[in-house]
C-alpha cells in the first residue's frame, strides 16, 4: 500500500467543511483500517496463579456471591485495561465460591465456560440439570440457560471463566434475565446430559435445537484419559505435541459457537515448533511447568497459570516434564467467516 497522501493547506480545508456533516476521507485512515497483517493492542500476559490466589480469597470475606451476583476478579490484558477483555474478543475471570454459597440463578445471551482450576464438589446447574466440578473438568453455560453455581463441599473452589461478552457487545446483542430465586428448579439427574449425549449415542429422533453442545460437562478424568490412550502411538504435532479439540457430538463442530476449547498434552522435554494462527489464545495449564516463548518474550508457567498469546503472534512450547495444557480462543467465529489462518514453523 502506498504511502498516506499529502495533506495539503486545500485539503485540510475540504476536511473540516465536511467534518461537520459527519463524514471522512477514506485515504486518511485506509492504512490503520486495512493493515498488511493483524495488529492489535492485546498484549502478552501471564497470571501466576501463587500470585494472585491470595486476592481470589481475600475477595470472599469481602463480598459474598449472592451479593456480587458473580464473585470474579476479571483477567484485563494489560494493553487492554479497564475493558474487562483478556483478548480484544474474549473475557476472563476467575470465581470463588466458598462451602455453603450459592451464586444465584440468571441467563444471558453471553455464551460462557468453566475451566475448573481448585478444589472439587461445587456445582453448576444449567437448564434444569447439576453438574458436580473437579479439576480440569470443562464446563458449558450456552447462551440463554439458566445457570446457577453452589458450593456443597467443604474447601473453596475457583474456576476459569471465558465468556464471549465482547463479541455481544460488538454487535449490541447483550440481554440478561434474573430467574426470581437463588436456585433453579432441578428436572433431570446429575449425569443425565452425558449419558445421553456423550456416549457415543443419542437419543432416536433427536434433533439440535442449539448451536452449543447438548453436553455441558466434559470431565477431565474423560479427556485425560483419551489423551493417555493416544499417546502411546508417538503421532506428536511438531508444534501441539497432542491437542485435541472439544466438539458437539450431534455435529461434530466446536463445541460452543462462538468459543473453541481445547486441550493438549506436552510430553517431557517437548521443544515445539513456531506457530501462529490469528485467533488469539488463553491457555490454563493443568499439568506440568514449561515455558512459552511469544517472540521476544518469555512465560514460565506452572500449574493453575493462565497465560494469553496475541493474534498473529509466533509462540513455541517447551516442558520440563509431561504437560497439559486447556485453552480457548474465538477461532469458531473465524473459521465459520472465513477468516482463520495458521502458520506453521518459520516462514
Amino acid at each position: 500500500m502506498e504511502a498516506k497522501p499529502e495533506t495539503t493547506p486545500e485539503r485540510a480545508a475540504f476536511y473540516d467543511r465536511m467534518d461537520g456533516h459527519n463524514l471522512t476521507p477514506l485515504w486518511e485512515v485506509l492504512r490503520g483500517l486495512i493493515t498488511p497483517e493483524p495488529t492489535s493492542d492485546c498484549e502478552t500476559a501471564v497470571w501466576h496463579y501463587d500470585d494472585i490466589r491470595p486476592y481470589i480469597m481475600e475477595s470472599g470475606g469481602l463480598i459474598t456471591a449472592k451479593e456480587a451476583e458473580r464473585r470474579v476478579l476479571i483477567l484485563e490484558n494489560p494493553g487492554l485495561r479497564g475493558q474487562s477483555k483478556i483478548t480484544t474478543s474474549l473475557y476472563a475471570g476467575l470465581q470463588l465460591i466458598l462451602p455453603g454459597e450459592v451464586a444465584p440463578a440468571h441467563r444471558h445471551t453471553q455464551s460462557a465456560l468453566r475451566f475448573v482450576v481448585e478444589g472439587e464438589g461445587a456445582y453448576t446447574a444449567v437448564d434444569g440439570e447439576k453438574t458436580i466440578m473437579r479439576e480440569g473438568d470443562f464446563v458449558i453455560t450456552p447462551s440463554w440457560t439458566w445457570h446457577d453455581h453452589g458450593n456443597e463441599s467443604d474447601k473453596p473452589m475457583v474456576w476459569l471463566d471465558g465468556l464471549d461478552i465482547p463479541i455481544a457487545q460488538l454487535l449490541d446483542v447483550s440481554f440478561v434475565e434474573g430467574y426470581g430465586a437463588d436456585e433453579q428448579m432441578l428436572t433431570r439427574p446429575v449425569g443425565d446430559a452425558l449419558a445421553r449425549y456423550g456416549s457415543g449415542l443419542l437419543p432416536d429422533g433427536y434433533e439440535a435445537s442449539s448451536p452449543t453442545s447438548p453436553v455441558f460437562n466434559y470431565p477431565y478424568s474423560r479427556t485425560r484419559d483419551a489423551l493417555e490412550t493416544m499417546r502411546r502411538t508417538e503421532e506428536w504435532d511438531p508444534c501441539h505435541g497432542l491437542k485435541m479439540r472439544y466438539v458437539n457430538p450431534v455435529t461434530g463442530d466446536f463445541a460452543m459457537p462462538t468459543i473453541g476449547t481445547f486441550m493438549q498434552l506436552l510430553p517431557k522435554g517437548f521443544e515445539a515448533a513456531p506457530y501462529r494462527s490469528t485467533d488469539a489464545t488463553v491457555f490454563s495449564v493443568v499439568e506440568g511447568t514449561g515455558r512459552t516463548m511469544v517472540g521476544d518474550t518469555t512465560l514460565a508457567w506452572g500449574p493453575r497459570d493462565t497465560f494469553v498469546v496475541p493474534s498473529w503472534q509466533s509462540y513455541r512450547h517447551e516442558t520440563d516434564g509431561d504437560a497439559v495444557l486447556f485453552s480457548f480462543s474465538d477461532r469458531p467465529v473465524q473459521v465459520k467467516l472465513g477468516l482463520w489462518r495458521e502458520q506453521r514453523g518459520n516462514r
